[in-house]
């Protein structure tokens, strides 16, 4: 597996958390965690994402280094260009503790 590519998006972690204001309305805040280089991967029909039937609902995969201090879980989600997405998996690639796998899946905001 190489990791050439490593640099082609700038994501950023983000936690959400819900905020309730005032007069008791919820809204999310975002506090970005990290912002970091990575690879990222857009789902398409080759054997590899077929391998990941397990996952049907991820539709990007991401790869980045190992953040210093900070677990990346599956509450937190990913902002890139603009676009958010939930992370549904996360997976030490090989074991090694140097780079983090993170299945994702874009968030659609509601429209009311």
């Amino acid at each position: 597996m190489s990791f050439g590519k490593l640099a082609n998006s700038f994501i950023h972690i983000v936690s959400l958390t819900p905020v309730t204001d005032a007069e008791g309305y919820a809204q999310m805040h975002e506090t970005v965690l990290a912002s970091v280089r990575a690879y990222m991967e857009m789902r398409h029909g080759n054997e590899v994402w077929k391998n990941r039937a397990a996952f049907s609902e991820a539709t990007c995969l991401f790869r980045f280094r190992v953040i210093p201090g900070l677990t990346v879980t599956t509450s937190h989600a990913i902002s890139c260009n603009n676009v958010r997405y939930r992370i549904l998996s996360v997976e030490d690639v090989r074991g090694r503790g140097a780079y983090i796998e993170v299945l994702a899946d874009t968030i659609k905001p509601s429209i009311r």
